[in-house]
């Protein structure tokens, strides 16, 4: 697999190719830094959902969840019980797994024990194992065909570990870094491709999220 030059005349990523919301996340999103608890929170749960899945089953599937779990609001899906967790096995809009449902919920309750008397604790957790993006020397250089990019690091395995230390579950070192990827703490972009930091620095724009 290596770029891929869409409809529009641009390269990009050859797994982007595939799917027109695969292109739309590609372009907006995948790569491109994300800061806040929640956001953070939200990616944390919705990686552990795509754990033997492919990620546009859950991209399509992302609206209901946000719906389900009331936008990934740390503190309310913390208060989750077990009817909720009966609620959202009932649905058939998102992935109905018991052990991915109470894992969402029991990761609510561990980062709002992080993040209570320290609002951005999860953000400074989870970017305090970002490799040095913006440090030319020490960055990996940009993947000729993404077939060749890890499953996992030595980064993703320490913040894997440091989750796990805090209470997360479903944080295993694979799930981590597909993390890494899509909240920008690394830059997996495939060489050729214009959202790659080989291709045009500084990518496709700012950090996104909250707090």
């Amino acid at each position: 697999m290596t770029v891929a030059i869409g409809p529009d005349g641009v390269a990009r990523c050859g797994w982007a190719a595939r799917d027109a919301e695969y292109q739309r996340y590609h372009d907006e999103e995948w790569g491109t830094p994300l800061h806040g608890d929640r956001p953070l929170f939200e990616k944390i749960c919705l990686e552990g959902f795509q754990s033997g899945l492919s990620w546009i089953t859950i991209l399509k599937r992302r609206p209901a969840f946000r719906e389900l779990f009331l936008d990934f609001e740390i503190d309310l899906v913390a208060e989750f019980g077990e009817r909720d967790i009966e609620r959202l096995m009932g649905d058939a809009r998102i992935i109905r797994n018991r052990a991915k449902i109470e894992a969402t919920v029991s990761n609510a309750r561990a980062a709002r024990e992080l993040v209570g008397g320290h609002h951005g604790a999860l953000d400074e957790l989870v970017w305090e194992f970002a490799p040095h993006r913006l440090d030319t020397e020490r960055r990996p250089a940009a993947p000729d065909d993404y077939r060749g990019v890890p499953a996992f690091t030595p980064e993703s395995t320490a913040l894997s570990t440091a989750l796990k230390h805090h209470g997360f579950r479903f944080v295993g070192p694979t799930t981590v870094y597909a993390l890494m990827q899509s909240a920008g703490l690394v830059d997996d972009h495939e060489r050729g491709c214009w959202r790659s930091a080989s291709q045009a620095a500084g990518g496709a724009g700012g950090a996104v999220g909250d707090t």
